[in-house]
């Protein structure tokens, strides 16, 4: 999986790049970002984006550096 497919599929969920920051409570040049590989999204947003799409989308996908947090038992 490219490191833009979450996103991608993050704004397919919500339909366009404007109604996914509309529901994440961000600009849409930040989705843009995220979309075009330019930044990664910060953990709390990810999370919010898991809770909204009900696990559709994972925040670890959407957050790299919540991968830091598993543990591996």
């Amino acid at each position: 999986m490219s490191s833009t497919q979450p996103y991608k599929a993050l704004v397919k969920y919500f339909g366009n790049q404007h109604k996914t920051a509309k529901a994440l409570g961000c600009t849409q040049p930040g989705v843009w970002k995220w979309v075009s590989g330019k930044a990664n999204m910060s953990a709390p947003l990810a999370i919010k984006a898991e809770r909204l799409t009900n696990g559709e989308i994972k925040a670890i996908e959407l957050c790299p550096a919540l991968a830091s947090l598993e543990t591996s038992d």
